[in-house]
This record gives C-alpha cells, sequence and structure tokens, in this order.
C-alpha cells in the first residue's frame, strides 16, 4: 500500500497565533489531502483539499465568500486534485471512495467533483449537521453548500465499521476496509467528528492526525497554542488528552503527520520535473 501526500493551497498565519510561545512572523501552512493506493479498494482520496469550488465559484454564498477572504488561500494550481489525479493516469470518475476526515470547507470543497465516490465519514457528526440550521452549522466551521446533493446517500459511516482495540500506545479505531491496513482514530477536539488514519502498511506505522495541531512542533513540545486559537476549536478540553495520545504513539515509535505543518516529509509529492 501507497500514500502520497498533495498540497492543494498555502495559508499564512502568525506563529504566534498557532505556536505557543511563538514570534509574530507569518507562517506558511499547507492544506493538504491524501491518495491512498490501496491493493482492494484502489485509489482512495483523503479529504478534497481547497478547490476553486469553495473559493472562487460564482454560487458561493456571501459566508463563503468572507470566509475565502478573511483567510486568503493561496491555491497550488500545480497540486490541485485534478492535476494530481491526472499525474498518476486517474480521472475523478476513477476514485470510488474518499475518506472526509471532518466537514471543514478545506476538506470538503471538492466532494462535488466525484460522482462515482462513496463517502467514509462519521454518520454521527453528519447527523448532527442535519439537525442544526445553516446559521448553527456555520458556528461550526461547516458549510453545508459544499456537500454534494446526495451526500447522505452515498454515506458510508465509520459506526458500522468493525473496531480494532488498541494495544499499549497503538490506538485502535474503526477498520475502514476490513484488513487492517487503514484505521479511523477518533481525535477529538478541533472539529466535530474528526478522526485521523492509522496506516499499518508501511515501513513505520503513521498517523495522519489531521488538525490535531497545526504544527508539529506544537505538538512535540507540548506548546498548544491557547486563546485565541482554541476559540475556534470544537472541544477545547480535548485537545491536549488527543495531543497526548499522539506523543506516547510517537514515543513508541510510531509517525505523526498533520494536515498543515509547513515542513515537507517523505510522503509529500515531489514536484514534476520541468
Amino acid at each position: 500500500m501507497r500514500i502520497v501526500f498533495a498540497n492543494s493551497a498555502w495559508v499564512s498565519a502568525a506563529e504566534r497565533l498557532i505556536l505557543r510561545g511563538g514570534r509574530w512572523q507569518s507562517v506558511k501552512l499547507r492544506v493538504r489531502y491524501g491518495l491512498i493506493f490501496h491493493p482492494a479498494a484502489g485509489p482512495v482520496l483523503v479529504d478534497t483539499g481547497y478547490t476553486p469550488e469553495a473559493l472562487s465559484g460564482e454560487r458561493r454564498s456571501r459566508t463563503l465568500r468572507l470566509y475565502g477572504a478573511l483567510l486568503k488561500p493561496e491555491l497550488d494550481a500545480d497540486e490541485q486534485i485534478l492535476p494530481v489525479l491526472r499525474r498518476f493516469g486517474l480521472s475523478p470518475d476513477d476514485i470510488r471512495t474518499i475518506i472526509v476526515t471532518h466537514f471543514h470547507a478545506d476538506h470538503i470543497s471538492g466532494l462535488s467533483l466525484f460522482r462515482n465516490a462513496r463517502f467514509i465519514a462519521s454518520d454521527t457528526a453528519w447527523a448532527r449537521v442535519k439537525g442544526r440550521s445553516v446559521r448553527q452549522n456555520l458556528r461550526h466551521g461547516v458549510f453545508t453548500e459544499l456537500f454534494p446533493p446526495d451526500f447522505e446517500a452515498r454515506l458510508e459511516g465509520i459506526s458500522a465499521k468493525p473496531r480494532v482495540a488498541p494495544q499499549g500506545d497503538m490506538p485502535g479505531g474503526a477498520d475502514l476496509f476490513g484488513d487492517g491496513s487503514v484505521i479511523a482514530v477518533d481525535l477529538p477536539g478541533h472539529a466535530d467528528g474528526q478522526f485521523g488514519l492509522l496506516l499499518n502498511r508501511l515501513d513505520r506505522p503513521l498517523l495522519y492526525a489531521v488538525d490535531v495541531q497545526w504544527l508539529l512542533t506544537a505538538l512535540t513540545e507540548n506548546r498548544t497554542p491557547g486563546f485565541p486559537a482554541t476559540m475556534i476549536a470544537e472541544d477545547a478540553a480535548a485537545i491536549e488528552p488527543t495531543s497526548a495520545m499522539l506523543r506516547r504513539f510517537m514515543a513508541a515509535g510510531g509517525e505523526v503527520m498533520l494536515c498543515h505543518d509547513p515542513v515537507p516529509t517523505p510522503y509529500d509529492l515531489a514536484p514534476e520535473a520541468a
């Protein structure tokens, strides 16, 4: 099994806002999404990153336009999802599975591009999305206009997946493909229903921990940012216990990767040769 990550966009933020004791100097954060080449399930997307549908589409709501104007993501044209798929000889119709780690715009904005895909996501979080008004969902960072109209019909909830028990400092979770290769690990704190992916079929166990922190340094050095960063967390009190679990995982020999950390990793897509 192979996994690669691409960077859909760059978002700038003052380091002090995302790293306790950091500088006021701006840091350029990645907005990753992943592509797993699974021996049975085929090519599987992990989120979609930012796409033009969220940032420049003509049908965007006023609130989505304001969101883009405030964050000012800079799309990476070469690593947008469609050109990256073409690099691997794939089209959107070849993608039959998308793992949606949580429902924020920088993870779901491209879902409507994939008409043949099923969506593996938290069905309990989706039930709460359906039960809230548009305004209430906005307070949770969820723009419902970015979901395909038939999202629920194609949703494959993780609650129905078989569970794998933790083993020591190796976390457990939902076995997404029934073979132990990709385990959905609950990561409460940042977003409602957020889960990461424990990838067991690599040379070293990798836990893609999505948005538990923005910077790996904040995790490894226990420099979790405080106010105002915690204002946008779904459950601020859960961030530190989740981070502590990840530190134990790393101490036991596992590797952790984050969505937004700017430092390149061995799993990041190499630039195409000129």
